[in-house]
C-alpha cells in the first residue's frame, strides 16, 4: 500500500537523530528549510548558542501590524534504551494494526514528544496555504526550538529575550500538550514551576562507633522529614476528589521527591558533610518566592544551606475565557471537530513557560484522545491515523486563531 505524501514527511521527520546529548540539527534545519521552500514560507534561522538554532519559518498575514500566531515546538529528542524496543527508535517503522492494513503504528522517538505537533503544523499550513490558497490575517510563525528537553535554556529562554522575538509581535501561541488515555482533548493553559534544590549540611566527623553530636546528617533528617510530610499532605489533597466527585489532577498540588541522597566515604567514618536533593513542581497557585524562602528558612533552622539548580519564579496562566481575544475562536474550531475540552495544568515545564512570562498567552495541546501517554517511553508510537487527524485539527484551529480580528 503507498503511503501518503504528508506521512512520508513525517516518517522523513522522525528518522532525523535530533536526540540529546548530540542532536542532529543540522539535518534537521536542511529538512525545515526544504519544507519552507516547497510551502512559500520565509526561513530564517538564528543560534544564540552556537550548534542550537532557532528556525522560524512564516507566513505573512493580509494584516501584517496584528499581533502575530506562534506554533510552537522543539525538534529535540530525549534518549533512547534500543534494547527495550521493539523496533529502531529512528527508523520510524510503520506496523500494521490489523491484516487488512486499514492503519498503522508509527514506531519513533519523538513521534508524541512532540513531531506530530510540529510536523502537523507544517502539513496543516500546507493544506490551508497550498492545497487551498487561503490567506490568514494574522502573520503566522512556526517556530522550531532546540534543547527543550534539558530545559530550554539556550534555545527558547534566549530566543523570547532577543530583538528577533521582539519584532515577531507574537500576540497568541500554541505549544506541546499530552496525550489522553481518555476522550476529552487536554488543553494546558499554565504549567507547574521546577524547584531543584539541594540541602547541604556539614558537620563534626570521628568514628562511626562513637556518639558524634552535630553531624551532618542530623542536620539533614529533619529537613527530609518536614518535605516528606509536605509530600504526603500534597498526596492526600490530591486523592480527594472535588465537591463534585470529579478526580484532581497534579497540575492541582505541588509535588516533592527526594531524588539524590549523597554522603559517605566508608561504614565507619561520621561523615564531614551530605546533600539532599528534591525535585519539587510547584502548582501555580503557590507563590514562588514566598515558597523558596520557606525553603531556605527550613536550611537555616537546621544548620544547612541551599543550592537551587533550577527554580521558576513566574506563575502567569493563560486566560481560558473572553478576556484572551483567541480562546472563544480557539474553543470554537476544537470544538466544531467534536471534542471535549479539559482544560488543565501541565504536570510538568515545557518551554511554554517562557512564552508566558513575556507576555504571550499560550496554550499546550497535542491532539492525541483515546491514546497512551509515550512521551519519554520505550516504544513511543503514534497511529497514521492520528497524525492525519492532526492535520485536520491544526488546520481548523490555525485558520481560526488566525483570523481573530
Amino acid at each position: 500500500m503507498s503511503i501518503r505524501p504528508s506521512v512520508q514527511r513525517f516518517i522523513e521527520y522522525l528518522r532525523i537523530k535530533t536526540v540529546q546529548p548530540t542532536p542532529d540539527y543540522s539535518t534537521c534545519t536542511k529538512f525545515l528549510r526544504r519544507q519552507a521552500q516547497e510551502l512559500g514560507l520565509d526561513f530564517n534561522v538564528k543560534e544564540y548558542v552556537a550548534g542550537k538554532p532557532v528556525v522560524i519559518l512564516s507566513w505573512p498575514g493580509t494584516s501584517p501590524s496584528l499581533p502575530s500566531i506562534i506554533l510552537n515546538s522543539h525538534t529535540d529528542v530525549v534518549p533512547v534504551f534500543e534494547e527495550f524496543w521493539d523496533y529502531p527508535p529512528f527508523d520510524a517503522t510503520r506496523v500494521a494494526t490489523d491484516a487488512q492494513g486499514t492503519d498503522f503504528k508509527i514506531y519513533a522517538r519523538g513521534s508524541q514528544d512532540m513531531k506530530i505537533v510540529g510536523h502537523g503544523y507544517l502539513e496543516a499550513i500546507r493544506r490551508l496555504k497550498v492545497e487551498e490558497k487561503q490567506q490568514m490575517l494574522r502573520t503566522i510563525h512556526a517556530v522550531f526550538v532546540p534543547d527543550e528537553e534539558i530545559g530550554g535554556h539556550d534555545g527558547m529562554k534566549l530566543f523570547v529575550e532577543s530583538k528577533e522575538f521582539a519584532a515577531l509581535n507574537a500576540g497568541f501561541a500554541l505549544d506541546e500538550g499530552m496525550a489522553n488515555p481518555d476522550k476529552p482533548l487536554r488543553v494546558f493553559y499554565g504549567e507547574r514551576a521546577p524547584c531543584w534544590v539541594k540541602f547541604i549540611a556539614r558537620g563534626n566527623t570521628g568514628h562511626g562507633s562513637q556518639f558524634i553530636e552535630g553531624t551532618a546528617a542530623e542536620k539533614l533528617v529533619p529537613i527530609i522529614d518536614h518535605l516528606m510530610q509536605f509530600r504526603q499532605t500534597q498526596l492526600q489533597i490530591y486523592k480527594t476528589p472535588h465537591d463534585d466527585g470529579s478526580q484532581r489532577t497534579l497540575g492541582e498540588v505541588t509535588t516533592a521527591n527526594l531524588t539524590l541522597l549523597n554522603s559517605g566515604v566508608q561504614h565507619n567514618v561520621v561523615p564531614e558533610n551530605a546533600t539532599a536533593g528534591f525535585d519539587i513542581r510547584m502548582t501555580p497557585a503557590v507563590d514562588y518566592t514566598e515558597f523558596k524562602r520557606d525553603l531556605e528558612a527550613l536550611a537555616e533552622k537546621h544548620g544547612a544551606e541551599t543550592e537551587f539548580v533550577q527554580f521558576w519564579d513566574d506563575n502567569s496562566t493563560t486566560a481560558t475565557d473572553t478576556s484572551n481575544p483567541f480562546w472563544p475562536a480557539f474553543e470554537q474550531a476544537v470544538t466544531a471537530q467534536g471534542f471535549d475540552i479539559f482544560k488543565e495544568i501541565f504536570p510538568a515545564a515545557t518551554d511554554s513557560r517562557y512564552l508566558r512570562r513575556a507576555g504571550v498567552p499560550a496554550l499546550g495541546v497535542t491532539p492525541l484522545c483515546q491514546a497512551p501517554i509515550l512521551l519519554h517511553d520505550h516504544n513511543e508510537f503514534v497511529k497514521e491515523s492520528e497524525f492525519l487527524a492532526a492535520i485536520d485539527f491544526y488546520a481548523g484551529v490555525i485558520a481560526a486563531v488566525a483570523n481573530v480580528h
